[in-house]
């Protein structure tokens, strides 16, 4: 592991083109990520940046080319890597001085590639637990890469690193559910529609009624449950690093009531936050982080 600023430093220096074009990946992808990540100090942002890109290729896989043996080969490359041998991709190389630099959960890249295999053999979830197990999976694995970046105590922080990837899951699902029905997938649990009876023909149509909007809200306060339990982490995060791990938490969680500010429009329309609200959410993590 490398502790010397200048050594750090210059070896981050090494891979600038490859860094750009994590930079770039993560701004044309998440612009909201990227607006809370690009605050942190120059080499943690990009480290987020080049773990982003790996993700970003495991979930095109998937979800844009519709193409496993794409996904397998990420996974052999992701062998090559921690086994020394750098394959020829540029988020590999940025991921160079970032292996090097941190303790990094090699573990957690494995389980992100495992929720992409889930995609792959998707099957509609039957109850919150397997929803959440494959909120697990795909996002807060996530949470268990940036951990070394962001905080110098990540095994005690491990639950809440967790618990926010599964909210923000959530949240994209209660974002996207007319984009994902329309791509054949259904990520509402089986057990939870028919509580609420919301039936698949019901999805299909896009009918909103009192019965949908129970379902989307018992889910989005599930998820506002899990980011609540997220920001009690903040205190284990690097003090340069609260405010941008904040500002996802805040962005992310509004996306739910822009969803709501829309009227549950979910199906034919992508919510978002909007340039004006990021700026009061914005003032908000500031005056928060002052209690800390």
């Amino acid at each position: 592991m490398i502790k010397r600023k200048d050594d750090v430093t210059k070896l981050f220096s090494m891979y600038e083109s490859d860094f750009a074009l994590c930079e770039e990946t993560i701004r044309n992808h998440s612009k909201s990520f990227y607006k809370a990540f690009s605050k942190l100090p120059k080499q943690k942002a990009l480290s987020i940046f080049a773990i982003y890109s790996f993700c970003r290729e495991a979930d095109d896989s998937i979800d844009v080319y519709r193409d496993v043996d794409r996904l397998n080969k990420l996974k052999r490359e992701l062998d090559d890597f921690l086994a020394g041998k750098i394959p020829d991709r540029y988020f590999w190389r940025a991921l160079v001085p970032v292996f090097e630099t941190y303790e990094m959960n090699q573990h957690s890249f494995y389980d992100m590639l495992l929720g992409q295999e889930m995609d792959w053999t998707f099957q509609q979830p039957e109850t919150q637990t397997e929803l959440e197990e494959y909120s697990y999976y795909v996002a807060g694995s996530v949470g268990l890469m940036l951990l070394p970046i962001l905080s110098d105590r990540p095994d005690e922080i491990r639950s809440q690193a967790i618990q926010l990837g599964e909210a923000m899951q959530i949240t994209n699902i209660l974002r996207d559910i007319g984009e994902d029905y329309n791509n054949q997938r259904i990520y509402l649990p089986k057990e939870i529609m028919e509580r609420f009876d919301v039936s698949l023909d019901s999805l299909e149509k896009g009918i909103i009624n009192d019965s949908f909007i129970e379902l989307w809200e018992y889910e989005a306060t599930r998820a506002e449950q899990l980011y609540s339990k997220a920001q009690t982490m903040l205190a284990s995060i690097h003090k340069d690093c609260q405010e941008a791990l904040l500002l996802s938490i805040y962005f992310y969680k509004g996306i739910l009531n822009s969803v709501r500010q829309s009227n549950y429009q979910c199906f034919n329309k992508r919510n978002f936050v909007k340039k004006s609200q990021q700026l009061e959410l914005y003032q908000k993590a500031k005056n928060y982080l002052k209690t800390l």
